[in-house]
């Protein structure tokens, strides 16, 4: 188990989920992963919802409205208005500049070249997920992209991200971002069967057994998009969606 004190500059922190229905959203991952919710004062008529697992945080959820429901990942940074600075020169959009939330920290949202959003986040009081790399907690973040080329020199200007190409087929292409030396992320190219699908980033969440919590999204009204299938010496994934359309992924690492 990692439990996350304080977060290295460049690695992601936290997700968490706007949802056209915080009830229903609650009944769904509550059943799925164990979660737990805590429902706090977040402004005039806004709520967030805080997300644990066994007493440690893990995401966070609050009503959307007039948007489709998503899951959105923010990667920790030292100066979110410098990062923004960064993601502007770099040939990206601020959709949502940024702006302090309460005393807790300092938030944006971005968007690459390609379309695809994620969120930066400068801590002051929280600093992110308290568990990470364990079961119902995150443990990855993936970026689809149409153009991998573009993504990857936005993703190293902004955060100074390094882009190993790591497997390519006749589907498509894998990439390994890194910051450092440690490993934060991922980036497929959008092979043509997903020609539909937008640039996105999709965040992963451990499970002890992928093939039975698949079933288990079924019976709780969601969908599996994808597998679930396994990836060779590496483990077996699933990309599910819930029932207000938010898109996740599952993971059980090999020989779990």
């Amino acid at each position: 188990m990692t439990i996350g004190t304080k977060y290295a500059t460049g690695v992601f922190s936290w997700v968490h989920l706007g949802t056209s229905d915080p009830d229903a959203a609650k009944r769904f991952y509550g059943n799925l992963f164990g979660w737990e919710f805590e429902d706090m004062p977040a402004g005039p008529e806004m709520t967030y919802t805080f997300i644990s697992r066994n007493k440690h945080s893990v995401a966070g959820m609050y009503a959307l409205k007039n948007a489709p429901s998503h899951w959105l990942p923010f990667v920790n940074v030292a100066d979110a208005d410098d990062v923004a600075k960064k993601a502007s020169q770099a040939g990206g959009k601020v959709p949502y500049a940024p702006m302090d939330v309460l005393d807790v920290g300092r938030m944006a949202v971005l968007q690459d070249p390609t379309g695809a959003n994620i969120a930066i986040w400068q801590a002051k009081k929280h600093l992110g997920a308290d568990m990470i790399n364990e079961t119902g907690a995150i443990c990855w973040n993936e970026l689809l992209s149409p153009d991998i080329k573009a993504a990857g020199r936005f993703y190293g200007a902004t955060f100074g991200w390094t882009a190993d190409l790591v497997d390519t087929s006749a589907d498509s292409s894998y990439t390994i971002f890194k910051a450092g030396t440690t490993q934060v992320g991922g980036m497929m190219a959008r092979p043509p069967r997903l020609g539909d699908v937008p640039p996105n980033w999709l965040t992963y969440f451990g499970v002890a057994d992928c093939d039975s919590t698949a079933k288990k999204v079924g019976e709780l009204g969601g969908k599996i998009l994808n597998g679930p299938m396994d990836i060779p010496n590496i483990g077996r994934f699933a990309v599910c969606q819930d029932g207000q359309g938010a898109v996740f992924a599952i993971f059980t690492p090999k020989n779990a």
